[in-house]
């Protein structure tokens, strides 16, 4: 990438940060509607100061503009342990100081040798840190917005996807060892390395994700009132919580309705399931007399080509468009099984967007992992806490979206536009 690329990288994630905020008030912005989510003027602050401190300081070596700027200065100084804010900051100053961050990186880079030795410059990875981090605090906006508060938030038209062709229910994939992380990726993340070989055992797994209408099933079953198919600590979550279905679901007359960004609407029985713990999507597993994949499992089935090796999404190495529901394309799922450029190397359908899907596996280092740029971007996540998602959802870009991306979660958390395919031995 050259300067006007990275310029014109800057701007679309800029772009898009402003079009999800622009239909929102300032006092929607200000307004805090979940315990576990900072209110959206937050995020947008730390996108600017995320970019402030890799771009303007680390990359460019010019001093900070945030002590110009008083009240944003002052509310990073006082937040509240957990990362969900208690100082008010107000959105036009948090605007401004977002623009004066984008003023004085854009005039910084224009001095800005590229080709100076420095492991941040190496293959441009702190401009796709910075990019990455925008994109991915998108999702994160979305994800509040979705929650509400007063009124309902302006959707675009969706897109309407094709329909792969049919299929087996489930893929057979053969005992047989692959690369597992990423390969030629120069903005992977320091745990998505190092790449290394891998033994799978033969399975079988879910052609398509698990459809609300299959999820509405366990319910009527009776799935959230069995203990035996809940783990300890799902079981333990799930009495806590008094979970009866997935996040907003309600029961009426006419069947299940859902709350989504103001608006009350029938659960669409076709589209893959959303909203989900990695704790309901295990219990469902074992009701359905499967489990979840191991992330190598679903890494293999999604990215792994017998002749070409190892793929940046499950088509190929690029996202043109029609291959996949990301990057806001519907704001919903898409029907499971649809998208025919979509299809992985085995033929499972919609392993990129849609809905990030859990897998069993903890958020762990691979062998020869170094931490990089910061401890604080894997290092300190990891261990059997966390549980690891794959693919990305409808809301997550196409540059973040790549086959080896791993996305870490707590169990109990559903607020990410998270479901699930299911998994078993061959």
């Amino acid at each position: 990438m050259d300067h006007k690329q990275i310029r014109s990288a800057l701007e679309r994630a800029r772009a898009g940060t402003e079009e999800l905020l622009a239909p929102v008030s300032d006092e929607r912005l200000s307004a805090q509607v979940s315990a576990v989510q900072s209110p959206l003027v937050w995020d947008f602050a730390w996108i600017a100061r995320f970019e402030e401190l890799w771009l303007l300081e680390h990359a460019c070596g010019e001093p900070p503009v945030l002590e110009r700027h008083d009240d944003v200065r002052d509310a990073f100084r006082h937040e509240r342990d957990g990362g969900v804010a208690v100082p008010v900051l107000r959105p036009e100053a948090v605007r401004a100081y977002a623009t004066d961050v984008r003023e004085h990186v854009l005039e910084a880079l224009e001095r800005l040798d590229l080709d100076t030795p420095s492991a941040l410059l190496r293959q441009r990875y702190v401009f796709g840190l910075v990019l990455q981090h925008e994109l991915q605090r998108q999702e994160t906006l979305l994800q509040t917005l979705e929650l509400g508060g007063d009124g309902e938030y302006r959707l675009p038209r969706p897109h309407d996807p094709d329909r792969a062709p049919g299929g087996s229910d489930e893929i057979s994939i053969p005992d047989g060892s692959f690369v597992l992380g990423a390969v030629d990726e120069p903005w992977a993340y320091d745990n998505e390395l190092a790449s290394h070989e891998v033994q799978v055992r033969a399975f079988r797994i879910d052609r398509a994700p698990v459809t609300n209408g299959a999820y509405a099933e366990f319910i009527r079953d009776g799935g959230y009132g069995a203990r035996g198919l809940w783990s300890a600590a799902g079981w333990a979550w799930r009495s806590r919580r008094g979970a009866a279905a997935p996040l907003s679901w309600e029961r009426d007359d006419d069947g299940w309705t859902r709350t989504r960004f103001g608006r009350r609407e029938p659960v669409p029985p076709d589209e893959p399931v959303q909203h989900v713990s990695f704790h309901e999507a295990d219990t469902f597993a074992r009701w359905a007399g499967k489990r979840l994949p191991t992330e190598a499992e679903w890494e293999r089935a999604a990215s792994w080509h017998e002749q070409k090796g190892k793929l940046r999404y499950p088509w190929g190495r690029e996202w043109v468009g029609f291959e996949a529901n990301l990057d806001r394309l519907r704001f919903s799922p898409a029907p499971a099984g649809s998208y025919s450029g979509g299809v992985s190397p085995v033929g499972c359908v919609q392993m990129a967007g849609d809905v990030w899907e859990w897998t069993s596996s903890p958020f762990m280092p691979y062998p020869g992992f170094l931490a990089f740029p910061y401890p604080e971007l894997s290092e300190i996540y990891f261990g059997r806490e966390y549980r690891v998602l794959r693919g990305g959802s409808w809301a997550t870009d196409g540059l973040v979206a790549r086959t080896t991306f791993r996305c870490r979660e707590l169990p109990g958390r559903r607020l990410p536009f998270s479901g699930f395919r299911c998994a078993r031995d061959a």
